[in-house]
């Protein structure tokens, strides 16, 4: 089986909220963006956040709003075995470098987890080394079937963090 693998990080020194994946999908790993998956509500979520329609807009631009906003991206598993896209099938992950990531981020107040996967992971490997708020979301992926607008409250709470 072949090993997937997570996109670069997108921060910079002003990175103020990380979110935080799993592993990127098929369908992101196809189109090469974070969270390709024309039915993933990430980036309807985020622009809710942040104040801004992302959806529609090419992915450079979407990348560079979030980064204007102080919002960063990337995953906590480095690489894994996985046929498909779920979570469940996730086998031999490595992690990413998240204490490392973190340390460098000197802005940085909070982590979000965007989902249950990446709280589990996140937090084993972040907790007590950031003083950063760790902040568990329900997944904006299609497979978590919660409603569009209960997802939305839940990611709300991030605007406090955003710039």
């Amino acid at each position: 089986m072949t090993r997937k693998r997570a996109f670069d990080p997108v921060v910079d020194t002003n990175t103020r909220l990380l979110i935080l994946g799993s592993l990127p999908g098929d369908a992101s790993l196809k189109a090469g963006q974070y969270y390709g998956h024309p039915r993933n509500a990430f980036w309807r979520l985020i622009g809710g956040v942040i104040g801004r329609e992302l959806a529609a807009l090419p992915y450079d631009d979407r990348l560079a709003a979030l980064t204007a906003a102080g919002v960063g991206l990337w995953d906590v598993i480095a690489s894994a075995e996985r046929p498909g896209s779920l979570d469940t099938a996730i086998r031999q992950p490595e992690a990413a470098d998240l204490r490392r990531l973190a340390a460098g981020l000197p802005a940085l107040r909070a982590v979000a987890f965007n989902g249950g996967t990446a709280a589990r992971l996140g937090r084993a490997v972040l907790a007590g080394a950031t003083d950063a708020a760790l902040i568990d979301l329900p997944s904006s992926s299609p497979a978590h079937a919660r409603p569009f607008d209960q997802k939305a409250a839940a990611w709300a709470a991030l605007a406090r963090w955003v710039a």
